[in-house]
């Protein structure tokens, strides 16, 4: 069968999406989990109509298929070699929601966040909250029975389900909550009643019993027309296609208190866990040290408890977590009531899924045994022997998770890269799987068998058993099309692995990857697919991924970027490597925003990723016209300044700047930026601070002049250079012209960018190592980051990044004693990308504070992004990115309020979308001590 031809069958068959295209087919390899299947491509159905039409025609075809919602998925069960139908494209509506009788009718792509969303108006919430809430789909979390932190309080997502429509591969539709559903699946009744003595035997009785099918919930004395729904809940789209849900709804706590436990280890916390459920917390998550990036805020102890507690007043739910404070035999011990606060200690464990994938000291760790569930009084007992099985194979990790359900998250630092490493995998897997059933336990807690585990079901439910799960498939999928090699009749745990396919050798790069062993294979390999990239809306000061957001493409999301360079490497299904379409086209939207860098849990850095592959994309090839225009911008600047005037006056005459624009591959919305007539370093000059004298009780420091300072905006050296004086700093400058190479960086010319940094390295002489102001952000992290990362072998290249400082950060460092001018007012604007990514930003709020500017600075992306939002192509994204937090948070603003932007990009952007002028934090302090007077400085 050749794929064009399924391909047409479907695409005349159905009303969805059909797309059999290498991208589609690249970005559906994987799942969140060490698996790898390549599927012959996808389908995004509109409705239950078109469901069942792409499984008549798979059928038609004997082609297998495998529903999928937002990949995340740990055990690998959302990947396929036939036909993936990807429900995150359509049928993802809330069809109905009653507050009164709290059920909603779903669709199996709704976005858990959105249910619950929906559901906080009338005070509900969907009880099941996996970490990935803010992009899993209810139709997953049905297939893999998922639980979340909440689960002590509500249970799993079959404890919440209460009616669903499924397709089956034969096309039969059934609603499984009716009454005698059961009876239209033939010889499911029999197969129970032959089989009554396993099915009430060999089930563990614990809260987290993923594993398998539930078919314990059709046992006679427990069938009341919901079993076949519990039963299906699950079944990792083994059984049949979801096409809608309705789900039950449970009353949200009015407010809610943290009390986070520490604790000296994670034994000691996991043995605790259990005597707080009779307290009836809503959750007791557990968590250790080496998880934690930054420990600020979490008491005492090498790990935690967080224990969630709920009231209708903020005085009974803290009443209720001091309660459980007094009960806990902890360390120490803190009551969190601020939402920001809680919120601030949620994503620590959340973000643990990712966070757990490094080791403190770098090297790679893996899921596979991410979630047994032993019965939570034998928590602490199976901890102290899990440590002692790590120990004894050689591996590490670090647990953490549901405690108070016995549920247990890990990471370890498997080998899956060689032979032997695989072998290992295998080898301590068999002996993890016998532990877990020595305890009574359940070989998954929350994320099903999928490939990793369904091998090795016998070792929990015995032989028997798990023939009659292969006998219930049967009877629900004859043709054996749902998703076959998982749960059942499964593929070995140590196959289609997703690493096999990778080169074994380091690949030929230009930047260092320092954090990955100079390999850009491990630095691809950092995502593992946990998409927490695929944020549909930013809040609060989070940046990733401005393009998905707009586009709610999977290409366009920093995975599905990963994904695309995995299968670029990997070169069986993006066969032409450095130079595939379909990766630069993927890339073609990626802003070089950074914020993946620190907003991504595994630290992928899809700019540097972006930058690398143009360089070895375009080599010994025309570039588009834009990298040469705008990525060597530094170079026409400096040779057109004498012209500035006439420049300026050209650029207002409307054919000759669309001429240019043209020209310059500029997107023809765009307006030209107006060149300032004196350049920063003249001014400089004219001052005559060049080889001025230095006091040598003064503290020196230098100014960056970087590009846009220097050529564009003046105003803000000149302002940065007047505060920075007032607070006793003798300023100076380089002696001759330099350059971060920041445009040839974010268009991939890496050779001329490292040529340019080496001649800045040159010319920067005894300089170095004297703290460095740069006032543009993009220009300080390029300095910070990029610098060291292309320059690996020379040391002066990580003695100037280490001395980069931005304007706030020398002020509170070097000049502590320093008062700012008072300013009294509310201030709005933006966060640069690049420094919310790499920099940070708590000195600018801290001199913020100082100077009585009040009020947040929005997040996101401004959207613009250096030569991004100015490219033929880009107009589009680039404001819809300004329209996601900057836009809103500036027509919001009161009259008089400070609109703040230290970034060239951010203010442009500004001024040519709302027509405001935001200024950097130096020309507001700077008008400050003019207007102060003497006394202000």
């Amino acid at each position: 069968m050749a794929r064009s031809d399924l391909a047409h069958a479907l695409a005349e068959a159905l009303r969805g999406e059909v797309d059999f295209g290498t991208s589609a087919r690249a970005l559906t390899t994987m799942d969140a989990s060490n698996y790898r299947r390549v599927p012959l491509g996808t389908v995004a159905p509109r409705d239950a109509d078109d469901v069942a039409a792409a499984l008549a025609v798979c059928r038609e075809h004997a082609v297998p298929v495998v529903p999928r919602g937002g990949g995340t998925s740990i055990a690998g069960q959302a990947t396929g070699t036939g036909v993936v139908l990807d429900f995150t494209r359509h049928m993802r509506s809330i069809v109905d929601l009653d507050p009164e009788a709290r059920t909603a009718v779903v669709q199996p792509g709704v976005v858990l966040d959105d249910l619950r969303d929906a559901a906080a108006r009338h005070g509900l919430t969907f009880g099941p909250d996996p970490s990935t809430h803010s992009r899993c789909t209810l139709g997953g979390m049905i297939g893999n029975n998922s639980c979340g932190a909440h689960s002590v309080a509500w249970g799993t997502t079959a404890d919440n389900v209460h009616d669903l429509s499924v397709v089956r591969y034969g096309g039969e539709r059934l609603r499984l909550g009716a009454p005698g559903a059961s009876q239209e699946i033939p010889g499911l009744r029999e197969l129970i009643d032959t089989n009554l003595g396993p099915l009430r035997t060999r089930f563990p009785d614990l809260p987290r019993r993923i594993s398998g099918y539930a078919l314990d919930a059709l046992l006679p004395e427990r069938e009341r027309g919901a079993g076949l729904v519990r039963a299906f809940c699950g079944s990792e789209g083994t059984l049949a296609v979801l096409t809608e849900a309705t789900v039950r709804l449970v009353e949200a706590p009015r407010a809610r208190a943290l009390a986070v436990l520490g604790y000296a280890d994670e034994s000691a916390a996991a043995e605790a866990a259990s005597g707080l459920l009779p307290y009836h917390p809503l959750t007791v998550e557990g968590m250790a040290a080496d998880l934690v990036r930054e420990p600020a805020g979490l008491p005492r102890g090498a790990a935690w408890l967080f224990v969630e507690t709920g009231g209708d007043t903020p005085a009974e739910a803290r009443a209720h977590a001091e309660r459980i404070v007094r009960a806990a035999d902890a360390v120490d011990a803190a009551v969190v009531m601020g939402a920001a606060e809680r919120r601030a200690l949620w994503r620590i464990r959340e973000d643990a899924s990712g966070t757990a994938t490094r080791m403190p000291d770098g090297s790679e760790a893996w899921p596979g045994w991410e979630d047994c569930a032993v019965p939570p009084a034998r928590l602490g007992p199976y901890l102290r022997e899990f440590r002692a099985l790590l120990t004894a194979h050689g591996l590490r990790g670090t647990p953490y998770g549901h405690f108070g359900d016995g549920c247990i998250h890990v990471r370890i630092d498997f080998d899956l890269l060689s032979p032997r490493g695989v072998a290992g995998f295998r080898r301590f897997s068999e002996d993890l799987a016998s532990l877990v059933v020595a305890h009574g336990g359940s070989l998954s807690g929350e994320h099903g068998d999928g490939q990793a585990r369904a091998e090795l079901l016998p070792r929990m439910y015995g032989d028997e058993l798990v023939a009659v799960f292969a006998r219930f498939k049967d009877l629900w999928d004859p043709d054996g099309g749902m998703n076959p090699g998982i749960l059942v009749r499964p593929a070995r745990l140590d196959e289609n692995l997703r690493f096999a396919v990778l080169p074994s050798r380091p690949v030929d790069v230009a930047f260092g990857y320092p954090q990955d062993g100079g390999d850009f294979s491990a630095a691809v390999r950092r995502c593992v697919g946990v998409a927490k990239c695929r944020t549909a809306e930013a809040t609060g000061p989070a940046v990733m991924c401005p393009s998905f957001r707009v586009t709610g493409e999977e290409a366009h999301s920093t995975r599905g970027r990963a994904r695309l360079l995995h299968e670029m490497l990997a070169g069986d299904v993006i066969t032409d490597g450095w130079r595939s379409e379909e990766v630069k086209d993927a890339l073609d939207l990626c802003l070089s925003c950074k914020g993946c860098r620190s907003d991504c849990p595994v630290g992928v850095d899809m700019a540097t990723y972006k930058a690398e592959f143009l360089h070895q994309h375009y080599k010994g090839r025309l570039r588009p016209a834009a990298h040469y225009a705008l990525g060597r911008l530094p170079r026409w600047l400096r040779l057109t300044a004498p012209f500035a005037g006439v420049l300026n006056a050209l650029a207002r005459i409307g054919p000759l700047a669309a001429l240019a624009k043209r020209l310059a591959g500029i997107a023809p919305e765009r307006a030209l930026p107006v060149l300032a007539r004196e350049r920063f370093g003249r001014w400089a000059r004219r001052r005559g601070q060049r080889g001025a004298v230095i006091p040598s009780d003064e503290q020196v420091v230098t100014v960056w002049p970087d590009t846009f300072t220097e050529h564009l905006s003046p105003e803000v050296g000149r302002a940065a250079v007047r505060v920075l004086e007032a607070a006793g700093s003798s300023v100076r400058y380089p002696e001759r012209g330099v350059c971060c190479g920041l445009t040839y960086v974010s268009t991939g010319q890496l050779d001329t960018a490292r040529r340019v940094m080496r001649r800045t390295l040159d010319r920067m002489g005894p300089s170095l190592g004297e703290p460095l102001v740069v006032l543009e952000p993009s220009c300080a992290a390029t300095l910070r980051t990029d610098l060291p990362e292309l320059l690996p072998d020379d040391p002066r290249a990580a003695e100037l990044a280490a001395s980069v400082r931005t304007f706030a950060q020398y002020l509170e460092e070097y000049a502590p004693e320093w008062t700012p001018p008072r300013l009294d007012r509310p201030v709005a604007g933006q966060t640069h990308c690049h420094q919310h990514a790499v920099l940070g930003d708590a000195a600018e709020r801290r001199l913020r504070a100082r100077a009585g500017l009040t009020g947040e600075l929005s997040g996101g992306c401004c959207g613009l992004a250096g030569n991004f939002g100015f490219e033929r192509g880009h107009w589009e994204v680039s404001v819809a990115c300004a329209e996601e937090q900057l836009l809103p948070s500036v027509r919001a603003a009161a009259p008089g309020t400070e609109l703040l932007a230290d970034g060239f990009s951010c203010r442009t952007q500004l001024d040519q979308l709302a027509g405001r002028r935001a200024r950097h934090l130096a020309e507001v302090l700077a008008e400050g001590l003019e207007e102060s007077g003497p006394a202000g400085g």
